[in-house]
């Protein structure tokens, strides 16, 4: 059940060309290492990628942390890395920063890893009290607090494949 389209296909691949050009910039002269957060990044990430000028080389990462519409608390590795990211440049692909949560343990871990450098690239970060102090560097957009849908996120895996960003309308 769709409330709305949050953001159309259109404004979606707009700020995508943006963002390809702002971590083209931030990137200049070195190879990226980008690691996509499954599965919802995917979409994401290889539309951004395919836009880059940038070097990449790309890894994914899975774990579980949402039951149904919200966050269970728990993190669940599913699959790790296969690429060893020491003194790598990594960019770090999330659909959606949330609380922030399993973005938090997944930087913990990568950092122990010892990269030359890590950063976040998000699609859509919500504006909440819970994610303020999580320091992005490369945002597609700001939302609200409301529940998402489709650009690959999803809902108990459903709606993935939508071309735009909806809000999801719980049934009453």
């Amino acid at each position: 059940m769709i409330e709305r389209t949050l953001l159309s296909e259109t404004e979606i691949g707009t700020r995508l060309d943006e963002l390809a050009k702002e971590i083209d910039e931030r990137y200049a002269g070195q190879e990226i290492l980008a690691v996509g957060i499954l599965k919802g990044s995917v979409f994401f990430l290889t539309d951004l990628l395919k836009r880059l000028k940038t070097p990449v080389a790309v890894d994914f990462l899975q774990v579980r942390s949402y039951s149904g519409t919200s966050s269970t608390g728990n993190i669940q590795m599913v699959h790790d890395l296969s690429t060893d990211i020491e003194g790598r440049h990594v960019l770090l692909f999330e659909d959606v920063v949330d609380t922030g949560l399993t973005l938090r343990k997944i930087l913990e871990l990568f950092s122990s890893r010892h990269p030359a450098s890590l950063r976040i690239a998000a699609l859509l970060k919500k504006d909440i009290p819970e994610n303020r102090d999580l320091s992005l560097d490369f945002v597609g957009f700001t939302i609200g607090p409301e529940f998402v849908i489709g650009y690959g996120l999803d809902l108990d895996e459903k709606y993935r494949n939508l071309p735009y960003v909806a809000v999801w309308r719980p049934e009453k």
